[in-house]
């Protein structure tokens, strides 16, 4: 792929697309992580004299406009992270596009535009070729960083690369797929994936591929459940898929899984509940599995430190509530402390660190939830397998 910094990008405007798919509350920024990760290669084209424009999604206002996912309090937040203003630009069309002064204009270097939520269009979700080519006409470079949409096609993630006369990947996205290959690709061993969540089926293809690569994976979260439930251990009332309990013994047929020896468990999970910790083999049919036990995050633990890689995704328990949370701290604490490199990612995940400040130590925190999955499951991502099309083509041309 092209990528940013082999571009002349001089005096030029940058259409940048970036994830500021960010919470919010009171009509504010409530956490701008994935902000703050983008600021890097916006203070890039900055530096070299370039117009920036950004584009991004917020939430799902179902392909119309609705001013609840309006991104006037993100371009009001990166106004004071850059201590410029940040237009926000609503009718853009008009003003790239149509507005014969704009072409008077010329470029404005140093100047930050943000266009309005690109899901407010209904051909973003389509991937519609018109808006795409809308997109990639805005600017003279098409820049894609945002890793967090590229497991989606929609226009300004794939049309918008295929239409544009220079795409390239952005430092951000060009980070994410280096990292991961590093885990996925040429591991230092032993490689240890650390697995939670809820259910198997929404990362199974992820631990089928973690099962060929990885020299042990580590099960916690509703998952576990499925694997003890396969090993023959009583689960009692708790989250589990006894249809997949074929491809659990599967998976571990193929590389070490180590199932958990102990359990919190409790009637119903709710903060006034009381954790009760049960040896797996004791689980009463009334009782539902909430977090691993201290000998399993113990034993998880020690297994940690022996590792080179470790990859992370998902908790060990409903760490949400304290008394299901010491799994997640435990085995969080360990990776975190560990020389081996450390790859992490995903919304629970990410979560689970900021909640026992553990973000900062780990080697590398993913920006993507859904692409950090799909890369791990050895899928190509559209935007990834837009840029690399286009390139091969640009280097033709």
């Amino acid at each position: 792929m092209l990528t940013l910094e082999s571009v002349d990008i001089a005096g030029k405007r940058v259409v940048i697309r970036v994830d500021l798919n960010v919470p919010l509350a009171d009509g504010q920024v409530a956490n701008d992580e994935r902000i703050r990760a983008t600021l890097p290669t916006i203070q890039y084209c900055l530096d070299r004299e370039a117009e920036v424009v950004l584009v991004s999604h917020l939430g799902r206002p179902q392909s119309r406009v609705d001013p609840r996912f309006s991104l006037q309090p993100v371009s009001q937040h990166l106004s004071q992270l850059f201590e410029r203003k940040v237009r926000l630009v609503v009718d853009w069309q008009d003003e790239f596009l149509n507005d014969p002064s704009n072409e008077n204009e010329g470029v404005v270097s140093g100047r930050i535009s943000l266009i309005e939520n690109i899901r407010f269009d209904p051909r973003e979700e389509q991937n519609d070729s018109s808006l795409g080519s809308e997109l990639a006409r805005v600017g003279d470079i098409y820049v894609m960083d945002a890793f967090g949409t590229a497991h989606r096609a929609h226009a300004s993630t794939s049309a918008a690369i295929q239409c544009a006369s220079l795409a390239c990947a952005g430092p951000l996205l060009a980070q994410e797929l280096e990292s991961l290959e590093r885990v996925m690709l040429d591991p230092k061993r032993p490689l240890i994936a650390v697995v939670g969540g809820a259910k198997i089926s929404g990362k199974l293809e992820a631990l089928v591929r973690l099962s060929e690569v990885a020299d042990t994976i580590l099960v916690g979260g509703g998952m576990a459940n499925t694997f003890l439930l396969a090993k023959g251990n009583p689960v009692g009332r708790s989250l589990v898929e006894e249809d997949l309990t074929d491809m659990a013994v599967s998976i571990m047929e193929r590389t070490d899984v180590p199932l958990p020896i102990d359990a919190m468990t409790c009637t119903e999970i709710a903060i006034e509940k009381v954790a009760t910790l049960r040896s797996v083999n004791e689980v009463r049919d009334t009782d539902t599995i909430s977090d691993i036990g201290p000998r399993t995050a113990r034993d998880y633990a020690a297994r940690l430190q022996h590792a080179q890689t470790i990859v992370w995704n998902g908790p060990m328990g409903v760490f949400e509530f304290d008394q299901f949370g010491e799994g997640t701290r435990v085995v969080g604490e360990a990776i975190a402390t560990s020389s081996a490199y450390t790859l992490a990612g995903g919304g629970d995940t990410i979560a689970a660190m900021e909640n026992y400040g553990l973000k900062r130590s780990m080697s590398y925190v993913s920006t993507g939830g859904g692409a950090f999955l799909a890369v791990l499951e050895g899928k190509e991502l559209p935007s990834v397998r837009a840029l690399k099309v286009h390139s091969h083509q640009h280097s033709q041309a």
